[in-house]
């Protein structure tokens, strides 16, 4: 392979491999599988503990390398105590041992790939090692000696295929030791002027290698280099900037996972009350989970000078959680922590974590910070545990992890009813699962799904979370009441300053109550505390620059929102008026054809003409004229639908109209007849449409709310007819 042009560094390599491998698999191909992959992950996650680089996992093979040598040392070490508990949990016939070899030399690195005699040594020094053992090259020994307290046996000598000059090798004894030669024959007595000048000698040899050891280990450039400022991908706030990356399940069972990634939130939530810091968001830094990253790429990345990493391993009550702070503008640790003990005590870990980082931030707290810090969502570990169930169950977003998440979310709050987080999550599960049409796999009408969210928030607001605000603030703004949106979301952000949710819900608001501008800097915020998922918040940008007019730039937004997420029915609808007002005819009725066919998948027909346009209920006209007159533009009909439709309970149809089996759809003179006639009229459209209009004498019972036969004899007389209808004529 020619070499112009590649890059070469010096590096750390480990080369590993099981031993018996054939065997493992004739044996029991499918349990030897399974316990390589769980081993693999061990092995990737000491990699990345140890400031290593996973570079190919092919079959039982694994290829890591490491700025340095006591650090591939110490993680060759750490594989093979863990593997080593592992295996004692194991048939003997089921075990399964490493060899690794370890090895510092010159590669070729190409596309994240390294190859080159330095490797080949390794590889060959692999060979060489016991199974469970571990194997150094005399390169790598000569950077350890004197570095860590371990035994090594000289080996001799090797041949290496393709190699020049053999190559002495060691045995690490795992232990601390006396380094052994291996010697043939007698050894030549040595006078003793002899031995003096000897000595002499070798001092001054001593001296000089451990003068260029130093050097080369503590002052030359590392082959991977720190992450700088010039090459963040956004510039650093002046305030300390940190990413908490998933902490590693390493408890050899899948099922614990929601246990680890809810330490890692934790930790994110907390650090996230905290004004003096900017904290990267949950979903960006688990788009890392699973993952072999390096420290300085993810601080590039993620623009941080910050990152925390860790792992959790868990078994029955017992829990073991390891957690370290890089500086990765130097690649320096600050500190490292480690808890082994019971889960009703990880709590008590969680704050020494969070104290140690802001003194190791020299982050001052404000008393007001002390107050919400000191807030814990609940001292029952088994609730917490039950809402760390529910809330994984949320995270994947599927219609049937939405109805496990309530669940386990409802048994959180019975085993501690004052649990305001659980209430919270409850809240926004009810209320995405009735808006995002949810409902039905939460056992619940459209109705009863808005009635519970709005329960479970009521009881959430004894004590309100970040959370609790910003679903109040969604629930306001859907409502048309946008001024009390705009103030709920004020107190998610006040709260939880790095929370992308508090931002979200603030430029929504804004941009209904007719303030586009301004709600661009709060979407701009919340990209950049998400930066891996800034695209998932394009629909607000788009539709803020559609409403400032800058429609090409909202064509832009909109379609980089629907490549992400194509089922967005709303942003075809902008998409199609921002098309219309480019006098791009085509290209809008395709967008509205998109926002159509997606209605009436789930058995709607909002938007299909333009008087649809009012069940938005922009706040400012203007809004709401310029939207009608892009899709006007755009080719979409006017419509020739009744003024007004009144039924006695209401549903909705793929005719575009309300109608229950048995019930009539009525005309306004009809419905005019009957209110004249003593018939109690219900208004339950949303208070935007009641505002601007509604039948004189209505009662407003907003959004659809369940209503009880006791609360009807209420407002209503014996007997009395009631009529409740929605979108109707102002």
């Amino acid at each position: 392979m020619a070499t112009e042009g590649f890059k070469r560094k010096l590096t750390a390599i480990i080369s590993a491999d099981v031993a018996g491998y054939s065997r493992l698999m004739g044996e029991d191909e499918s349990s030897t599988v399974k316990t390589l992959e769980t081993y693999k992950r061990v092995f990737s996650d000491l990699i990345l503990q140890h400031r290593g680089r996973l570079v190919d996992s092919t079959g039982d093979n694994l290829l890591a390398e490491f700025v340095s040598v006591v650090d591939a040392v110490q993680c060759a070490l750490a594989v093979q105590k863990e593997i080593q508990s592992r295996n004692a949990e194991l048939p003997e016939t089921k075990r399964m041992l490493f060899r690794i070899g370890i090895n510092l030399g010159d590669v070729i690195e190409e596309e994240g790939r390294i190859y080159g005699d330095g490797v080949n040594i390794a590889a060959r020094l692999e060979s060489l090692a016991e199974p469970g053992g571990i194997c150094v090259s005399k390169t790598a020994f000569e950077q350890i000696e004197t570095k860590l307290p371990l035994g090594y046996e000289y080996l001799g000598e090797q041949s290496v295929k393709n190699i020049a000059k053999p190559v002495p090798a060691y045995k690490v004894l795992m232990e601390p030791r006396v380094t052994v030669a291996k010697v043939k024959g007698e050894s030549r007595r040595v006078p003793v002027w002899g031995r003096k000048a000897l000595l002499t000698g070798a001092i001054a040899v001593l001296i000089v290698t451990m003068a260029l050891s130093v050097w080369k280990f503590y002052f030359r450039v590392p082959p991977i280099e720190p992450a700088s400022k010039e090459k963040m991908a956004f510039p650093l706030p002046d305030l300390p900037s940190i990413a908490v990356l998933p902490f590693t399940n390493m408890s050899g069972d899948p099922e614990q996972e929601y246990f680890s990634d809810g330490i890692t939130e934790d930790l994110i939530t907390d650090l996230s009350k905290i004004d003096g810091l900017l904290v990267i968001a949950r979903n960006s830094v688990f788009t890392y989970k699973g993952k072999s990253v390096d420290v300085a790429q993810v601080a590039r990345e993620l623009g941080v000078r910050y990152v925390m990493e860790g792992s959790v391993r868990r078994g029955g009550e017992q829990v073991r959680i390891n957690a370290q702070l890089i500086d990765a503008s130097t690649r320096g640790h600050i500190w490292a922590e480690r808890y082994d003990g019971q889960m009703d005590n990880v709590f008590v870990f969680q704050d020494s974590v969070i104290k140690k980082i802001l003194a190791a931030l020299e982050v001052k707290l404000t008393p007001d910070v002390q107050k919400r810090l000191a807030k814990k969502g609940t001292n029952n570990p088994e609730a917490y545990d039950s809402f760390l169930r529910g809330w994984a169950h949320y995270h994947r977003h599927t219609p049937e992890d939405f109805a496990k998440a309530v669940t386990f979310l409802e048994e959180a709050v019975k085993q501690d009813p004052q649990y305001s987080l659980a209430y919270s999550a409850l809240a926004l599960v009810y209320w995405e699962g009735a808006e995002r049409h949810r409902w039905k796999h939460l056992d619940v009408s459209y109705a009863e799904a808005k009635l519970r969210a709005k329960y479970y928030l009521k009881e959430a607001m004894k004590a309100p979370t970040p959370l609790a605000h910003a679903v109040a603030s969604q629930i306001h703004k859907r409502q048309g009441r946008y001024q009390e949106a705009i103030a709920e979301a004020t107190q998610a952000i006040a709260l939880d300053s790095s929370d992308p949710i508090g931002y979200r819900a603030m430029a929504e608001a804004l941009i209904w109550s007719g303030n586009p501008l301004q709600s661009t800097d709060f979407t701009a915020k919340a990209m950049r505390l998400d930066p891996h998922n800034s695209s998932d918040y394009l629909d607000l940008l788009g539709m803020a620059q559609f409403n400032l007019e800058q429609f090409d730039k909202a064509v832009e937004s909109l379609q980089g929102y629907i490549k992400r997420n194509p089922d967005a029915e709303w942003s075809y609808l902008w998409l199609a008026a921002a098309y219309g007002q480019l006098g791009s005819k085509q290209e809008a009725m395709s967008a509205i054809k998109s926002f159509n066919e997606r209605m009436e998948r789930i058995a709607w027909n909002y938007m299909s003409t333009l008087q649809g346009v009012e069940v938005l209920s922009l706040s400012d006209q203007k809004d709401a004229d310029r939207l009608r007159k892009g899709l006007q533009i755009g080719g979409v009909p006017l419509g020739n639908e009744p003024v007004a439709k009144a039924t006695m309970l209401i549903s909705r149809t793929k005719e575009g109209h309300f109608a229950v089996e048995g019930a009539p759809t009525l005309e306004v003179d009809a419905a005019k007849a009957l209110l004249d006639g003593g018939t109690l009229m219900i208004d339950v459209r949303p208070d935007a449409f009641w505002n601007r209009g509604h039948i004189p004498g209505a009662i407003h019972l907003p959004d659809n709310e369940v209503f009880s036969r006791a609360w009807l004899s209420r407002i209503a007389k014996e007997d009395q007819e009631v009529m409740i209808y929605c979108e109707g004529a102002e």
